[in-house]
């Protein structure tokens, strides 16, 4: 109570006095620091991200010609039905996707059973090249050889083979 005054009644002050102005909503802009870096980090992530997609993409585009090279050849053999002309040619390019993946002084010296060996050991699969796929190239005809079983084994070695670079 103020001295020399009348005495003030608290409801009528509460009264006389204006409403509270609310504060505007926040706003969105200008962005913390942190969401900033959020933000910068993300990008970095995506720009990483496509980046290495894009390298891999590249990095195996030998193993994508080598598939459609070895669809054509296996369209030849079935329109000639020759299979030891079949069997020399995936060797072929089963060396030339090697090539592609390996130290040339590893694979190009390679044949027979140590060609067999680097293309089987190469290979994480139990689907793998049968003894006779080295010699059927040179002999006129393939009686024991499964073109079929060659075929996906070609395939899945040029699919999933451990590539050393």
């Amino acid at each position: 109570m103020l001295r020399g005054s009348a005495p003030v009644n608290p409801q009528e002050a509460l009264a006389s006095l204006h409403p509270l102005r609310e504060p505007g909503p926040i706003s969105w802009w200008p962005l913390a620091p942190g969401w900033w870096l959020l933000i910068a980090l993300t990008v970095l992530c995506v720009v990483g991200l496509g980046y290495a997609l894009v390298k891999h993409y590249r990095a195996n585009a030998y193993r994508r010609q080598g598939l459609a090279q070895l669809q054509t050849l296996r369209q030849q053999y079935l329109a000639e039905k020759d299979a030891s002309q079949y069997v020399a040619r995936t060797n072929a390019l089963l060396k030339s996707v090697a090539l592609r993946s390996y130290p040339r002084r590893e694979v190009a010296a390679s044949s027979g059973e140590k060609w067999l060996t680097f293309l089987n050991s190469r290979m994480n699969s139990t689907e793998q090249f049968q003894p006779g796929f080295v010699t059927a190239a040179y002999s006129k005809a393939c009686p024991d050889m499964d073109m079929e079983q060659m075929h996906r084994a070609a395939q899945r070695w040029i699919r999933r083979h451990e590539a050393a670079r």
